[in-house]
């Protein structure tokens, strides 16, 4: 809040500077041309009047030379006389009291608009060094780890950060200090903001999120600012979590290369380090950071004190990918004869991310057909645009070519059913999709950890012999 009131005082007094100084500068120029009366007198005496305009007191006119001047008439009676005695060019003119309080009152807007603008710019550049990380307050973060499907073991390893999170005292009387940083690695998709969320939610604290990138600016110096910044505010929210997306994009590993210890990113990543050995895990503060590519990450970020735990979350299996299709299909209305399982096991290597695109895909299928729910046709369309694309129909195809598609999926499917420990068939599709003519779909019965020389053999055996009917 002092921070605050601060920024208000300083901004409301550059905001009297620069009123001050554009008054100053207005009635600069609106007298430039404006002569006292004696001066105007003398003028008029040696005959250097070309014409004048009389508007009230207000005087107005040209000299001989072409210069014009301004000046008020104090009362003098004899004005009139002399400039017939002097012949010069006169007239009168009422005063236009609407203009001038049109031309006043823009010039007021104008003054106020200008007055606001500088205002907020000034505000931007005081809080160019704030933090971007978004606060989601305890009341407004409603994930569980009920919400959470296809990762159960890093469910389980995050487990006490929940329970210290809830009663930190448990682990300080014994001595024990929770990890400071907790790194979360996995492919795209698979839910590591998402149980980031859910610890926050199963404990009801507060939670920051930010991006790696938010930090990184032009200007060095704003991204050391930003992280002091956040965890200031963290500190006041304590207990709290900070969850850093992509830390990649500031932990990337430091080189000796051009800019050294200058470069804006390094003096960020270094002030990161700094604040985490700055605080201690009986304050409350747990960061948590996720990554696509740990393997890039600084050393110094990934040792011991500062981001303790590592938890690899991976592409769910087939149970987890049933679970997480669950979930998601509980947010859609759909028919109870579909099979999740069915579904599961022809999605291998699908993330959570793309489970949850699968059946938004399905959705929208149904809604197309004006169905009332979801229907295991729609799923299967869905999963079907997901991996081979959308349907071209097969008004693109001759009927040679169909018979040549035909015979070429036919060999897939022979070959597979014949050799020993493939996959079994599931689908054979000759409709063209996205940039295949065609497609064979064979469905694991389970997600192999391994393979054995008979099955690589059989799978080459099944690819080698579209090549044959190619070459036939």
């Amino acid at each position: 809040m002092k921070r605050k009131n601060q920024k208000v005082l300083i901004s409301i007094a550059a905001t009297l500077v620069i009123g001050i100084a554009g008054t100053i500068v207005f009635l600069s120029k609106s007298s430039k041309n404006e002569i006292p009366y004696s001066e105007f007198r003398i003028t008029l005496e040696n005959g250097m009047i070309k014409d004048l305009v009389i508007e009230g007191q207000e005087l107005s006119g040209t000299r001989q030379d072409g210069s014009s001047f301004k000046t008020l008439n104090p009362g003098d009676p004899d004005l009139v006389k002399e400039l017939m005695e002097k012949k010069v060019d006169f007239r009168g003119q009422k005063p236009d009291r609407l203009t001038f309080w049109v031309i006043g009152a823009g010039r007021v807007l104008l003054f106020i608009g200008m007055t606001y603008f500088m205002w907020r710019m000034f505000g931007r550049m005081l809080g160019f060094g704030n933090s971007k990380a978004k606060l989601i307050t305890e009341d407004q973060v409603t994930v569980r780890f009920s919400d959470v499907a296809g990762c159960d073991e890093a469910k389980a390893d995050v487990q006490e950060l929940v329970a210290f999170l809830k009663a930190p005292g448990k682990f300080s009387r014994l001595g024990a200090v929770i990890p400071r940083g907790v790194l979360m690695m996995g492919p795209p998709g698979t839910g590591k903001t998402l149980l980031a969320r859910a610890i926050a939610g199963e404990a009801k604290v507060p939670f920051f999120s930010v991006s790696g990138s938010d930090f990184v600016e032009m200007y060095v110096g704003v991204g050391a600012s930003r992280v002091r910044d956040l965890f200031d505010q963290a500190k006041k929210k304590a207990p709290c979590i900070i969850f850093i997306d992509e830390i990649d994009a500031l932990g990337r590993k430091r080189s000796m290369g051009n800019g050294g210890g200058h470069d804006e990113r390094e003096q960020t990543l270094n002030q990161l380090l700094v604040e985490m050995d700055g605080f201690s895990g009986s304050q409350g503060i747990i960061l948590i950071a996720a990554s696509n590519r740990p393997e890039i990450l600084d050393q110094a970020l990934t040792r011991p004190g500062r981001f303790d735990r590592h938890i690899t979350v991976n592409l769910p299996d087939v149970q987890g990918r049933e679970a997480i299709l669950k979930v998601h299909m509980q947010k859609v209305p759909s028919a109870d004869t579909i099979e999740v399982n069915t579904i599961a096991k022809g999605t291998p290597g699908f993330s959570g991310a793309d489970l949850a695109n699968l059946v938004n895909e399905a959705a929208l299928f149904a809604a197309r057909s004006d169905k009332q729910q979801v229907e295991l046709e729609d799923l299967e369309k869905a999963k079907d645009k997901i991996l081979m694309g959308a349907e071209r129909g097969a008004s693109v195809m001759t009927e040679e070519e169909k018979h040549m598609t035909a015979y070429h999926e036919a060999g897939h499917v022979l070959v597979g059913y014949l050799v020993p420990e493939h996959d079994p068939v599931y689908k054979v599709s000759i409709i063209p999709r996205g940039r295949t003519l065609g497609m064979t779909m064979f469905l694991p019965e389970r997600d192999a950890l391994n393979a054995s020389i008979e099955k690589l053999e059989s799978q080459i055996s099944s690819l080698y012999a579209q090549v044959r009917q190619l070459m036939a």
